[in-house]
């Protein structure tokens, strides 16, 4: 099984961010910041195939219902039981929305400073 290769109906808002010099500072960890982002798909929306080699986070779904797809298979997040996922080294994964209202979930992740 294999996802799509474009996203759709996707928002992405940045809400909070750490910086790389306060990773550092505090944990000592270079060239990361840590972030908080909320992520909208709309109705019909979906997230490409990405991996998380090098990105670790936690999903939560808090309105809505989210469809995680991966090559093993798909599992549903909804905001009724705060549906929860790890994005791991090993993650390779993707994600609809299947329903008739926008879904929304906070991401939390560390990446590489550019």
């Amino acid at each position: 099984m294999s996802g799509p290769t474009e996203h759709a109906g996707l928002t992405v808002d940045l809400l909070a961010e750490l910086s790389g010099d306060t990773m550092e500072a505090t944990i000592g960890l270079a060239g990361y910041s840590l972030r908080m982002r909320a992520i909208e798909i709309a109705p019909g929306g979906q997230i490409a195939e990405h991996d998380h080699a090098d990105r670790p986070g936690i999903v939560t779904v808090i309105d809505g219902s989210w469809i995680e797809g991966q090559p093993s298979g798909e599992r549903s997040f909804d905001a009724a039981s705060l549906g929860t996922f790890r994005e791991t080294e090993e993650t390779v994964h993707w994600v609809y929305n299947r329903t008739e209202a926008p879904a929304i979930a906070l991401v939390c992740d560390i990446t590489k400073v550019e």
